[in-house]
């Protein structure tokens, strides 16, 4: 009977002087050194979460790219998706266990594309060039708010009440601005009737990022707890209102966000809290 020869098992010895078998995918493995311990693998780059981040990052070029061809619909829409975008990938992140500090910096940098140049720029070209230096002004507050509040964000992250936002932001205030741009496009209102009002909201934008005014982040809410009946039927119910008419809609509900965080600076004011929300000690919950 013909005799095969055993596979070697995996803890056996090579013989000295031989070097060890190679497959075609040795080269992916760990290399142990002769009296070593096993060599990590090189660091590298997720693609799930941040192919969402560079999604978002193409979306706000992309509405740079419309805002200087005049199609202020196309650029509106594009900032709103690099919204999704940003809110997916964080979330994509922590539940696939792949979280970096590439993904983090990297994120930053697409939201100031997104949410802080491309926003300004949009603004900028449907309403403000008419002003002249004050309307660059404007869009200027505009966009190095945007920058000092991700910067701030970056650097507060661990001593910031996790129920709070500290201003307003970036997606939301790009969300006002944009939102502001595609109501009036869908009224058949040109921008340079406007002006004024574009650079009050640009300006309210701009400034109120960089306030230390709370807004409710929606960080506290459970998903995987169970909730009253009514919720659900809150939620059908923005949806429907939302899909009637979303130009009109969207705009007066990011209206609403952007004045609830002063809302709760003056209660907790009034109340006599702090309205700070980075946290210097122990703060009873509201």
């Amino acid at each position: 009977m013909a005799k095969f020869p055993r596979r070697r098992p995996k803890n056996a010895v090579t013989p000295a002087g031989k070097a060890p078998r190679r497959t075609p995918f040795s080269r992916f493995a760990r290399h142990r050194d002769v009296d070593g311990p096993a060599k990590p693998r090189s660091r590298g780059i997720y693609l799930l979460p941040n192919a969402f981040t560079t999604g978002a990052l193409f979306c706000g070029f992309y509405a740079i790219v419309m805002a200087m061809n005049q199609r202020f619909e196309h650029a509106a829409w594009a900032i709103f998706v690099a919204m999704l975008l940003d809110g997916l990938d964080g979330r994509v992140a922590r539940l696939t266990n792949t979280q970096s500090e590439f993904g983090a910096q990297y994120d930053s940098l697409s939201d100031m594309v997104s949410f802080g140049a491309a926003p300004a720029l949009v603004i900028y070209e449907w309403s403000l060039r008419g002003l002249g230096k004050l309307g660059w002004i404007a869009a200027f507050v505009y966009c190095a708010g945007a920058a000092l509040r991700l910067a701030r964000f970056n650097t507060n992250i661990q001593v910031v009440d996790k129920r709070y936002f500290q201003g307003m932001p970036s997606p939301s205030a790009a969300a006002l601005v944009a939102g502001f741009v595609l109501m009036m496009v869908d009224l058949e209102v040109p921008g340079v009737l406007l002006p004024w009002v574009s650079w009050g909201i640009a300006m309210f934008a701009g400034l109120t990022m960089v306030t230390n005014v709370p807004f409710y982040s929606f960080k506290d809410v459970n998903f995987r707890k169970s909730v009253p009946f009514i919720a659900v039927f809150l939620i059908a119910l923005i949806f429907a209102l939302i899909s009637i008419d979303p130009p009109k809609v969207m705009f007066p509900l990011f209206v609403l966000y952007g004045l609830s965080g002063y809302v709760v600076f003056f209660v907790r004011l009034a109340k006599g809290k702090p309205v700070s929300i980075v946290q210097t000690e122990d703060e009873t919950d509201d």
